[in-house]
């Protein structure tokens, strides 16, 4: 049990989805369904409840920051894929509230469940049979001539990339400088984002719990390319060198951006403020990592489950 709600209260659960897809309309109605059996007021925010009044009678769902503060939520329950999650998180920035994924779309890191499981994970999120992992966020910011142009936040990463032309860029740690080098773009991720942006542009892949920080290049034009592993007390730094020739741009999550002149220097370090994702199975990271790339593990001796000595 993760959450209290005082004795006598309504619960009040947040529906995190989107209509682009048949199957995130019945998985919508089906959980909305559920919830009002079970006496759960069921919460959407604005945009997305003027998007389901096609598919629902909206006029029974409450309207998040309207009828229910962040606060009052005990849980979130997000259909769709990491990108999802990633919008129910900024919608939950700050709160205690827990995400419980359930994926529709295609790796769904993010998420704890599957979409054939949608009826066991609402009856067990009804039960409050879940726990909770605290995943770090990045506090981002950027300035140019002194002059603040971003102040942000990331849990998957914060990226810098390039516009038009290759970016000049030199990166620091904790102040000093580390390496210069002409790249694509850099990426600055979170363990949670260590299988995202950053894997993809040849990081390392970091358990949830490692308290980390990443600093990845994007196709850089240097002899050290490599990615950085630091301390979640460290500030990591990018500038884009005054002599580039065109502009970057700065996204956080893929959701968040600001366009970066020659000049500006991009700050992140570890936030305050964390994202609390609920687990309905105890099973390891390892295994979640096997199922989501589909990695061959025939080839243990044994079961294939367990490393034989």
């Amino acid at each position: 049990m993760t959450t209290t709600v005082p004795d006598g209260a309504p619960r009040r659960f947040l529906i995190v989805s989107h209509t682009h897809r048949e199957e995130a309309i019945a998985a919508t109605v089906a959980a909305v369904t559920a919830l009002h059996a079970a006496g759960v007021v069921t919460v959407f925010d604005a945009d997305d409840r003027d998007e389901f009044a096609p598919h629902l009678d909206v006029s029974q769902i409450a309207r998040l920051g309207v009828d229910v503060a962040v606060t009052q939520l005990e849980a979130a329950i997000v259909l769709g894929g990491d990108g999802t999650i990633l919008r129910a998180a900024e919608l939950l920035r700050g709160s205690q509230c827990p995400i419980v994924g359930v994926n529709l779309g295609h790796v769904g890191f993010l998420a704890e469940m599957e979409s054939f499981d949608l009826a066991s994970t609402i009856d067990r999120v009804l039960r409050r049979d879940y726990t909770v992992e605290e995943r770090l966020t990045l506090d981002v910011s950027a300035t140019c001539d002194g002059e603040v142009i971003a102040d942000t936040w990331a849990l998957n990463e914060a990226s810098v990339e390039k516009r038009r032309r290759m970016l000049e860029v030199e990166i620091g740690v904790d102040g000093l400088p580390v390496s210069s080098f002409a790249c694509d773009g850099m990426v600055i991720a979170t363990p949670t984002g260590s299988t995202a942006y950053a894997f993809s542009a040849g990081g390392p892949v970091v358990w949830p719990g490692v308290q980390a920080m990443l600093m990845v290049p994007i196709a850089a034009h240097a002899l050290f390319n490599r990615p950085l592993v630091t301390g979640t007390d460290s500030v990591l730094s990018v500038r884009i060198l005054p002599q580039n020739v065109g502009p970057g741009v700065l996204w956080c999550d893929g959701r968040r951006r600001t366009e970066l002149p020659a000049g500006s220097i991009i700050r992140v370090r570890q936030s305050t403020l964390s994202v609390r994702l609920a687990r309905l199975s105890a099973a390891p990271f390892s295994d979640r990592l096997v199922r989501k790339f589909h990695l061959p593990v025939s080839g243990w001796r044994g079961n294939g489950r367990e490393v034989q000595a």
